[in-house]
Formats: structure tokens, sequence, C-alpha cells
């Protein structure tokens, strides 16, 4: 009877869970997801319900299990991708007391100001909470979107909340104990919340940083590593997922640990771009390094042999997702009632896309003048600003609505391109860049994503499944099929290759250029108009 192994890749908009089975390479044997709902708040509030994601699970599970006809006992472990730098408050049951607050929350300027932004200060930060904190971390929480700032907003106004907290989780650390009720957290969900001593014979949350930042060190689980087999699946979740009772559960990583493993860039100097919701640009170092004027940070990874130089885009696809929500949602409804679609999210979000790249296939480089920033929600690097916003820039009265979808996807890659410039300023980035996530789909994207950053792009099979692909070789490494994480360099193969256009990269050096002066000459009225409301 086959063997496999069980994934669970929880993102911001749904989770996607995937049956693999391993030898000598991965291959996929059955996937399904199923979407959930993200709040957003005024003030810069952005909320789940951690029991959607459990449903999500057991109802994907559960529909694998059934339409494949896949024996519970056939799947030998589970392990997990999720979003990163959540903050779940549980009770001692495992129970959330509120809903957790996304990557995204924003809400805690007032508590990132009184904590870090006050007394002498060096690059805008506190000196002395600085300097101790590069000296254990090497990083420093300078971002209002960072967890320790949505803990401590928590404590200042839900108190009656914070009464009750037992334990601080990440988005999997919640689901992995309702899988075996151990309170836990994986090695870069740790570091993440940029309290973790990753240093060599230390490798716990820091009591000095806990205190310096005011943070119950007793809030903060036991740290694992992520191939640890952190506790078999009990009776009470086996039931509600449809597995098997003492089926082994491992630690799994964070998207940003594990999108690389799964990509297959896990050796020093190789470089990926991910494309999902969020996007970012991550080089695996060797070394911590730390650009806090450009806000990159070398964070720890699945694989304890080296770092990933770390450079967040906030909103990517979903600024995708805006434009098919607001700008091509008359031309979608008509392409859904001519074309029969898989009732499938996944297959209808596919379907989606690819129509809107048919769409703006014929479009030439620079769209025509228009040009778009990315900044929906706010900005982590290579500036630091929860109050910029997205634009149009350049509109004509001849633009239409080609121009502006196509002019999203070119904003992206532009600013992709200013976070890798910003990484080479420190680090070497790869010659050949991997690109993973849904936006790895489309090779229209693929090709100007390489037009714009003048790299080679490769793509891999299924990059919309490497956080997945990412957690499978985790539990692999767990199970003792493979030795370590290095071995997802020979699993995963390039499936097709990109090279810059020389006539279009010459219209993206020139129009890279105006795209970095929008946000310095628009900063200050992105103030003006949105810091009263993110407050």
């Amino acid at each position: 009877m086959s063997q496999y192994v069980m994934t669970y890749d929880v993102g911001t908009s749904g989770v996607k869970t995937c049956i693999y089975a391993i030898d000598e390479t991965i291959t996929l044997m059955a996937s399904t997801m199923e979407g959930y709902s993200l709040t957003i708040l005024d003030g810069g509030g952005a909320e789940q319900e951690p029991m959607d994601w459990w449903h999500a699970m057991c109802r994907t599970t559960r529909k694998l299990l059934q339409s494949h006809d896949i024996a519970a006992a056939q799947i030998t472990g589970i392990s997990f991708c999720a979003q990163m730098q959540g903050l779940v408050l549980v009770d001692q049951e495992g129970r959330p007391l509120r809903r957790a607050m996304s990557y995204m929350d924003s809400r805690a300027v007032r508590e990132h100001r009184e904590g870090l932004v006050h007394g002498v200060r060096v690059s805008g930060m506190n000196v002395r909470k600085l300097l101790q904190s590069l000296a254990i971390t090497r990083a420093v929480p300078a971002s209002v979107k960072d967890p320790v700032w949505k803990y401590k907003w928590v404590q200042r106004n839900e108190p009656a909340v914070f009464e009750r907290v037992h334990k601080w989780l990440d988005v999997k650390e919640f689901l992995i104990h309702r899988c075996t009720g151990q309170f836990v957290m994986t090695e870069d969900s740790a570091y993440a919340t940029l309290l973790y001593d990753p240093r060599a014979g230390r490798k716990q949350f820091s009591a000095r940083l806990c205190k310096l930042f005011g943070v119950n060190v007793g809030h903060m689980p036991k740290v694992v590593p992520s191939t640890a087999q952190v506790g078999k699946l009990s009776q009470e979740a086996a039931d509600e997922l449809g597995l098997r009772e003492g089926t082994s559960v491992f630690g799994g990583g964070g998207d940003a640990a594990l999108i690389g493993v799964g990509a297959g860039a896990v050796a020093q100097g190789d470089t990926h771009i991910y494309l999902g919701t969020s996007g970012w640009v991550s080089t695996v170092v060797g070394k911590q390094k730390l650009d806090a004027k450009h806000m990159i940070a070398s964070i720890v990874g699945a694989n304890m042999t080296g770092y990933h130089y770390f450079s967040e885009l906030e909103t990517a696809g979903k600024c995708l997702e805006w434009v098919k929500n607001h700008l091509a949602l008359d031309e979608i409804g008509i392409y859904l009632e001519k074309k029969q679609i898989s009732d499938s999210e996944e297959s209808i979000h596919r379907s989606l896309y690819d129509y809107m790249m048919h769409a703006i296939k014929d479009v030439p480089a620079g769209s025509n003048g228009v040009m778009f920033a990315p900044w929906l929600h706010g900005n982590r690097s290579p500036f630091e600003d929860a109050n910029a916003r997205g634009m149009f820039f350049n509109i004509g009265i001849d633009t239409g609505k080609t121009e502006l979808i196509h002019a999203v996807l070119e904003g992206i890659c532009y600013h992709l391109r200013w976070q890798l410039e910003a990484q080479d300023l420190k680090v070497r980035t790869s010659s050949a860049i991997r690109l993973v996530g849904g936006g790895a789909l489309a090779p229209l994207t693929c090709q100007m994503l390489a037009d714009v950053l003048g790299r080679k792009i490769e793509t891999v099979d299924s990059p919309q499944n490497a956080g997945a692909v990412g957690a499978a070789i985790v539990a692999a490494v767990g199970l003792g099929r493979i030795a370590s994480l290095d071995g997802a360099k020979q699993l995963i193969k390039v499936k097709a290759c990109y090279t810059p256009n020389a006539a279009n990269k010459a219209v993206y050096d020139r129009y890279f250029t105006v795209f970095k002066t929008l946000y310095q000459n628009n900063k200050k009225a992105f103030g003006l108009l949105n810091a009263q409301r993110n407050e």
C-alpha cells in the first residue's frame, strides 16, 4: 500500500491541502483548496478567525481522501507551510481569545512609537533597544506590523482579553496545537517575533529581550526545529480531519522559510522571488546581515545551515485581486457567462487570472506611459511606511483598462527590482532567479519580470504549490526519507527559463527611474491623508 504525506499551505486567502508521494522525486497525488475571509478594520486592522483555518483544513482533508480513494492509514505524516508574523493569543486549552491579528495589521502605531521611537535615537529607533536587539537577533522590530507591537496593542486596548492569555502562537502553531495538544513554535516562527535568540548554544526566547519590550516570557511556547516530530495526531483531531490517530505531525515552517525550499533555492547565494498575495525577494546567506535603511533582515529559515536575506512587499497578488474586483469585473462577468469553468475555487481563480493575462497581452512595455504603485496596504521594504498607498500615475485621455491592468503587473515588478537592487548593496544575489507563487503561472508575468530585472527567470512545476512542496520535504526529512533539506536542490527541477528582452528592458530602465520617485514625492501627502486613519 502506497504511503504519502499531507501538507497544509495556510495562506491569507485560503488553505491549500495537498497529498504527496516522495521517493526519488516529489509527486503531487491530489490537491484542493478552500477560502476564508480577511477582515479589514478601520485604523489599519487586519484579522482572521483561527477556527476558519481549522475548519478549512478538516473539510479539505476529508474531501481529498474521499475523492481520490486514499485511506487514512496511507498518510504517514502531516506538515505545514503558513503565513507568518500573525498573533494568535490562546487560553490554557488552546482556544483563541480573539480573532488572530494578521501580518498585515498596522494598528499598533502608538505602541510602536512608545516602545521603540523615543529617547536617544539612531536611525529613528531608541539606541538602547536597537543595540540590544542587534546584539542578540541581528534584527529589530522596526515595523509597526511586527508582532510584538500587536501583542502590546492587545495589552493596552483589550486588558480583559490579555489577562487570560496563556500562550502567544503563530498561525500554524495554533493548528499544530489543534492536532496534537502541544504548545510549540518552530525556529523560523520564533525568530519572526524578533524575541528569539538564534545564536549557537542559546536557541530560545530571550528573557532579556522579552523584558526589554515588556513581553511576558511565560507566554512564549517551546521552540522546535521545522523537521521535528512535534507530536502525534490526537483522537479528537483525527476524528475531525478523517485521519488516523497517532499520525506523525511535523513542525513545518512559515511561508518565508519553506517557499524557498519548495523552489529549490536552498544553496548559499540562491535568490528566489515569491508572487502570491504578498511578495518578496529572498537570498540564502551564510551569515546574518542587516540593512536597517532598506528594512532588510536575515531571518531564520527551516534549514539551519543558513539564513534568508529577506525583503517583503505587502501586497503583490493582492493588487491583481483588486484589479479583478474593481477594474475587470464587467469583462469577467461576461467571460464567466460564456465559459464552462470547474466549480473549484482554485480553477476559478486560475481561469480569471488567465483571462486578464490574455486581455493585456498586446499592451507594450511601459503600458503607454501609465505607472502603478503597489502599496495598497502600506509597505515594508525598501521603505517602511504604513501610510503609503497605491496609485496610478500619468493616466491620459486615451488610457484604457488594459493599460491599467498591465501597469499593475509592471508596478509589482518595478517594486521587486527596487528590493533586488537594495539586496545587491550588501549581498550577491543570483544571476538566475527562481520565481514561484501563483504569479509564476503566467508566461507574460515571467517574461515581464525578466525584462524589468534584467535577469534570467526560472520557474518550476506547479509554482503555486512551492510552500506545500517545502512542507512535504520537511516531513520527508522528519520521516527519514530524505537526509536533509539541502536535498531540495536535486529534487526540484527547472521547468522553464525566461531571458530579458533587450528592447523591453531599455523601456523599463527608463521608467524604473520614475517609479522610484513616486514614494518620496508623495510621502508627505500619504501622511496627511492616512496617518489619522491608521491611529
